[in-house]
């Protein structure tokens, strides 16, 4: 009798641990979750109009010779050009928050976390060895770029340690940052070289180049904190895109945020206090003043570029989660696979560059000595707009195959692999 007590007792006790451990395994073996299309779209568009401004870069005239949005020297279809890509890399961060808190509703929070940091890790390797030698074609490596894959692989390390305590701490850190940091506006830089040099990695850089070892520099384009909380308040807005959450109810979230993300870029504009470093003023004609107004600054970002940036991408999101046809289509084939066509698209850009630089007249003597950390970039190289135009075109149009067959791939694939690329 004691015995059948016994086994009837380990057997239940089984039963419960094994309904314990179970949830924790169905996470594995759910099945993927179909795109979320808006997302794609949205980051499709961004991608695309980002190579606009990296295109400008190798192939526009005067792109080393001034700032486009310099208002005393621009003229509006530059100044256009420049400003427009100012939303790309902030939807971009923003939209990797929200594909990971998707990515993380597959996962426990101790998988998610380790992949955020792995992810991280990796991404600012790529950063450092794959994504400089595109933009400078230098085998010795005597200049890094760290610019937006920098940000979020910092960002994700980031993320993926503040998932370990809640959802609530992680948008209420996103939040302190998002709102707090332009408070280093009105504090002056410390007078010790290695807490200057800190602030500027977290919060302050304007683009500040670094002096690294004997020959070797590294461009600090993106302040790493600022950009963290656009990825942190986006792990928060991934909660909207939960399985089980109404999408009336999302689309009505989306709008009230975005307008009033657009509303505090207003009032923030108008007042002139807090927010942005750089201030708008009357021009010497109406265009140009509205230009001022808009010209918020993205080195290091402010609040109000922020609030102006993502503001549209809520709006974009809410507008467009129903929309299906050929143009959200073509975009969403880029949209789906980011990194994949960020990496290509540089390479791209430059090997174009170099076929134009020697058809041009150049030789290898100049290749290195143009005066640019960029090889096969001399300051005095380019096209009118409607050239580098014409190239971006050439350059979208060469990926969108390649793009296409990846994403198919992956579509097909579930190789552990495939998530960090």
């Amino acid at each position: 009798m004691q015995i059948n007590k016994k086994i009837r007792y380990l057997s239940q006790k089984t039963d419960f641990q094994m309904t314990q451990i179970q949830p924790a395994a169905n996470l594995q073996d759910t099945p993927k979750r179909p795109r979320v299309a808006s997302i794609d779209t949205l980051r499709g568009i961004i991608m695309l109009v980002m190579a606009i401004d990296h295109t400008r870069d190798f192939f526009h005239q005067p792109a080393m010779l001034y700032d486009p949005l310099n208002l005393d020297i621009t003229t509006v279809p530059i100044f256009f050009t420049r400003w427009i890509t100012h939303f790309c890399a902030p939807i971009f961060v923003f939209l990797s928050g929200i594909s990971a808190f998707i990515s993380g509703q597959r996962k426990t929070t101790a998988q998610l976390s380790s992949f955020l940091v792995k992810r991280g890790i990796w991404l600012i390797i790529v950063e450092l060895v794959i994504v400089s030698f595109g933009i400078t074609y230098d085998p010795t490596y005597s200049f890094f770029v760290l610019q937006v894959i920098w940000a979020i692989g910092w960002s994700m390390v980031i993320l993926g340690l503040l998932v370990r305590t809640s959802y609530t701490i992680v948008i209420i850190v996103g939040a302190i940052l998002f709102f707090g940091h332009n408070i280093f506006d009105f504090i002056d830089p410390p007078k010790s070289v290695a807490a200057e040099v800190t602030l500027r990695l977290l919060f302050t850089s304007p683009g500040s180049i670094l002096p690294l070892w004997p020959g070797h520099l590294a461009l600090v384009a993106y302040a790493i904190l600022p950009w963290t909380a656009i990825m942190l308040l986006g792990y928060g807005f991934g909660k909207l895109y939960s399985r089980d959450f109404d999408a009336a109810r999302r689309r009505k979230i989306l709008l009230m945020a975005g307008a009033g993300l657009m509303a505090l870029f207003i009032l923030l504009r108008l007042i002139k206090v807090y927010g942005d470093p750089g201030h708008w003023s009357e021009q010497r004609n109406f265009v140009y003043s509205i230009l001022s107004f808009i010209n918020v600054t993205k080195y290091p970002v402010s609040l109000q570029y922020s609030c102006l940036t993502l503001g549209t991408a809520c709006l974009f999101l809410a507008v467009m989660e129903n929309v299906r046809n050929g143009f959200t289509r073509f975009v969403s084939v880029y949209g789906s696979v980011p990194f994949f066509y960020y990496i290509l698209h540089f390479y791209l850009i430059h090997l174009l560059c170099m076929i134009a630089f020697f058809i041009s007249g150049y030789g290898w003597d100049q290749a290195f000595n143009g005066g640019t950390p960029f090889a096969f970039r001399p300051i005095a190289f380019g096209y009118p707009l409607w050239g580098m135009y014409l190239v971006w075109l050439l350059v979208i149009l060469i990926l969108y195959y390649p793009c296409r067959w990846f994403s198919k791939y992956k579509r097909e694939h579930s190789d552990w692999w495939l998530s960090y690329l």
